[in-house]
């Protein structure tokens, strides 16, 4: 399927790690070329498309009728290497080859290749009649989700969605698996007050780095959260991860900081308030919390998993499983908001983020075949 192969190149080659504004015109320009959809470009740029049952009753003002699966994406990516672009730094234009099957360049595989196979299976797929099937290539996923949540707050809520992020060789080699389950992450700041004083005199003082050390003996009793998903483990951990306090050597310091990072699962989260509550002078603030992700309509994922154990049976290739992802995705925000969802995608573990950052051709064209059989039989 050189038009897939060919599709990825076009979305890996525009620059979008600052501004995805011209991806978004190219992923819009095609769904407009090469679709009857009726698509969208929302107030920050996410690329929206939707085809089939619904659109009539979004003409008609009752929306929500038709059940809806969503392949969804983003069209955003981390700042290139400099071996990923044609200029300094990051500027200039990125730079993309085609050899030994796969697509090498800044976001082939997390996540444009993805995006292309989802483009694609929107056009070809035809879903039954009275179900609806939409698209979605989101902005600002790597920093937090905020096209997303953008689009989220603005009303779009499918009942079901495929989100394209990575999922090959998790249970195997050579096998794109099926993910019911993603952890979350909570970052946050714990700041401890204290009194300055001259170090000399130190019972003149509070030491806030002591106050500090007090909490965070508390969090390593922390249990880190723990929950099971389709019979799948899903582990959390809590680990202090900077700690920052003091001006000079001779002086009792007045504050100090400690970050930690806690990986969250579905429905847990570490009781780091405790460490709060024991000491005194210590204060809390959570500055970032990307929500975890877990599947719980069996029917949705077990359909999804019979059609790509069907595609890899047909290509001669191990068997998927259903597994757990390590990473957060945007499917930890439509969760939230209520989508049933899964993750299933082209990137090989350890391949995004990369400066040798590649996807296999055979993979995209795997995942165009599921992502098509999912639309038209597994909701």
């Amino acid at each position: 399927m050189n038009e897939l192969a060919d599709l990825t190149e076009t979305l890996v080659a525009i620059p979008s790690h600052v501004d995805e504004a011209a991806a978004g015109d190219a992923i819009e320009g095609w769904l407009r070329a090469e679709t009857d959809a009726r698509v969208e470009r929302d107030a920050v740029g996410n690329v929206l498309a939707y085809k089939d049952g619904a659109e009539a009753e979004r003409a008609d003002g009752d929306a929500g009728e038709s059940d809806t699966l969503a392949l969804v994406g983003h069209h955003d990516v981390v700042p290139p290497a400099a071996r990923q672009t044609t200029g300094e730094g990051t500027a200039g234009e990125y730079v993309v080859e085609r050899r030994d099957g796969r697509i090498y360049g800044r976001g082939a595989a997390d996540m444009k290749g993805a995006v292309a196979a989802c483009m694609l299976a929107f056009r070809d797929a035809e879903p039954p009649a009275d179900r609806e099937l939409a698209f979605a290539s989101f902005v600002g996923e790597e920093i937090g989700g905020t096209g997303a949540r953008h689009a989220i707050d603005a009303g779009f809520v499918p009942d079901r969605a495929v989100v394209a992020e990575g999922s090959t060789d998790y249970s195997k080699p050579g096998v794109t698996d099926v993910v019911v389950a993603h952890k979350g992450r909570r970052a946050s700041t714990l700041v401890a007050h204290g009194q300055a004083a001259h170090a000399s005199e130190p019972e003149l003082g509070e030491n806030a780095v002591y106050r500090a050390s007090d909490a965070i003996d508390v969090i390593r009793t922390l249990d880190a959260p723990e929950s099971t998903v389709f019979g799948e483990t899903v582990s959390g951990s809590l680990a202090v991860t900077i700690v920052e306090g003091g001006e000079t050597w001779n002086v009792i310091p007045e504050r100090c900081e400690v970050t930690i990072d806690e990986r969250t699962v579905p429905g847990d989260r570490a009781d780091i308030g405790r460490a709060v509550a024991a000491v005194a002078g210590v204060e809390w603030t959570v500055d970032q919390d990307l929500p975890p992700m877990g599947c719980t309509d069996d029917d949705f994922a077990d359909a999804a998993l019979a059609v790509a154990r069907e595609v890899h049976a047909d290509l001669g290739l191990d068997a998927p499983e259903h597994v757990v992802k390590p990473h957060a995705t945007d499917a930890g925000w439509l969760a939230e908001a209520g989508t049933e969802s899964i993750v299933c995608g082209a990137s090989e573990s350890g391949e995004a983020h990369t400066d040798t950052e590649s996807v296999g051709i055979d993979v995209l064209e795997r995942c165009y075949r599921m992502y098509a059989a999912i639309a038209e039989r597994a909701f």
